[in-house]
């Protein structure tokens, strides 16, 4: 497999450069091949080779990483857990999975009814980092995301969909990474944006930079881009709202490039940080879980590249060997300049998720092109192509909702809603069920108490009264799952309507 064989390569090259900044401890990567080395040593001894999906919990340290490139090398897949998620919602991945061994480098393991690799606690072994002969087809990892049964479901994701993602990235020549590059690594390694944090910089030979579990996540970074003067910055959009007062403070050249993703960009604040970095080249990229991370970007420019629609910039154009479908609900293409599903297909596409046929029924489908079967994922996104062949996000089909009888994008409220407000904070509009169990629309708003009618004035102005909200809640602080995106169900909670 290429991409193993090139993370050995790049290990070995770069022996004396910096891999890892945990929480002000530097880690060369002679460090990382020996860490590798113990591990994988480990694995061979006590894991049969039939086993093929091992645990990891994901601690911020050296180890936790240096197990993902042992199993790699080895064959085998990660199945990442959380020790931040109750251990009754880890035992259900490790269930569906049918997990045996753990790797875990807690200074006490919880995970005592499973065979525990201690990571922090092996004997030194020999460098050993030349992979062993794996399958395109063989699993990389298993990441789990909320299902709507409560049970999480599970996304694998193959060597040959990794491969094509690497493929994808390295065809695109703005994009290089260099050993002296400085990478942000905010993820949480459950996440699959992690992927792409931590893989590229390994390829590159680059040091990747964490951010401590416990700490403030946007202010840590805030003092990492201040004060290790990083290069390159893989973000979620929210965190750019929490560091938006501190703008007036950042002006970081060293930064080459910085991609968003995870999330809507918005605009107005995309401009406002791009005047933070006078030497950064901005990337609005898109792509979920089931399609192996990215699927395509877009090249953000605060003067010559600001496409957007109703305030947040375009996806883009789809990268090298993926396909992009904007579908009605048959399944059929849309002409251009109309709303639909897009749908994605190419060689990142996952295998399906982890046994749940019913699932897969609904998500995925098969296309005649040219006298070729195409596979394609649904991925719940309302998109538009414009006439110059970009992609421009509309909202998620689940969040266009009936409003007495209407459609409503709940995006375009939170555009409209915004564009009047002389405070620059985050507002989500919502859809809350009342007493009646009829939907009415709510908006809730990131900061203390202040007047609304000039904002509720525009809307009116704007869009017509079903679809302007009849709640207003004042909210502190969002509630954020753990990957940096809003919380909408929890925010909820706060419109009591019954």
């Amino acid at each position: 497999m290429e991409f193993v064989n090139r993370l050995q390569k790049s290990i070995e090259q770069h022996a004396n450069l910096n891999v890892l900044c945990i929480n002000g401890t530097f880690y060369t990567y002679k460090d990382f091949a020996q860490e590798i080395s113990n591990i994988r040593a480990a694995v061979t001894n006590k894991i049969d080779d039939s086993e093929k999906l091992i645990g990891l919990v994901t601690n911020d340290d050296l180890q936790t990483y240096a197990s993902i490139l042992a199993l790699w090398l080895e064959g085998k897949a990660y199945v990442p857990v959380n020790p931040e998620v109750p251990f009754e919602r880890n035992s259900k991945v490790f269930e569906q999975t049918e997990t045996k061994y753990v790797i875990d480098s807690s200074e006490n393991s919880i995970y005592i009814d499973y065979q525990v690799i201690a990571s922090n606690q092996l004997s030194e072994a020999k460098i050993n980092l030349v992979p062993r002969k794996i399958k395109g087809d063989d699993l990389a990892y298993i990441l789990f995301t909320s299902g709507t049964t409560g049970l999480p479901k599970g996304v694998p994701i193959t060597f040959d969909n990794v491969q094509a993602l690497v493929g994808a990235i390295d065809a695109e020549p703005t994009f290089n990474l260099v050993p002296e590059d400085r990478c942000l690594q905010m993820f949480e390694l459950t996440f699959d944006f992690s992927v792409v944090a931590y893989l590229f910089p390994l390829l590159a030979g680059s040091c990747m930079y964490t951010i401590p579990k416990g700490t403030i996540k946007y202010f840590y970074i805030f003092k990492l881009i201040k004060e290790e003067k990083l290069t390159v910055l893989t973000m979620v959009p929210s965190i750019i709202n929490y560091l938006r007062p501190y703008f007036g403070e950042i002006n970081a050249p060293d930064v080459r490039y910085c991609s968003f993703g995870g999330g809507a960009l918005h605009s107005d604040i995309a401009k406002e940080w791009s005047d933070c970095l006078p030497n950064c080249k901005i990337f609005n990229y898109y792509g979920p879980t089931e399609f192996t991370v990215y699927s395509g970007f877009y090249p953000y420019h605060k003067e010559t590249a600001t496409k957007a629609h109703n305030g947040i910039i375009a996806i883009g154009i789809p990268q090298k060997d993926t396909s992009y479908l904007v579908v009605n609900n048959n399944n059929e293409e849309v002409p251009i300049g109309e709303t639909g599903e897009l749908c994605l297909g190419g060689p990142q596409i996952t295998p399906g998720y982890w046994k749940n046929e019913e699932r897969n029924a609904k998500s995925f489908f098969v296309r005649e092109e040219n006298g070729k079967s195409i596979r394609y994922y649904k991925t719940g996104d309302l998109c538009l192509k414009d006439e110059d062949g970009d992609f421009l996000y509309v909202g998620r089909a689940d969040f266009q909702v009936k409003i007495r009888g209407y459609r409503v994008e709940l995006a375009e409220i939170e555009f409209h809603a915004k564009s009047k407000s002389e405070k620059k904070v985050n507002m989500v509009a919502l859809d809350i069920t009342n007493d009646l169990g009829n939907a009415e629309l709510g908006l809730a708003i990131e900061s203390e108490e202040f007047d609304t009618e000039i904002i509720f004035d525009h809307m009116k102005s704007m869009m017509p009264s079903y679809m302007i909200p009849m709640h207003v809640r004042f909210v502190k602080e969002f509630p954020h799952s753990i990957n940096g995106k809003i919380d909408r169900k929890e925010l909820k909670k706060h419109f009591d309507l019954t």
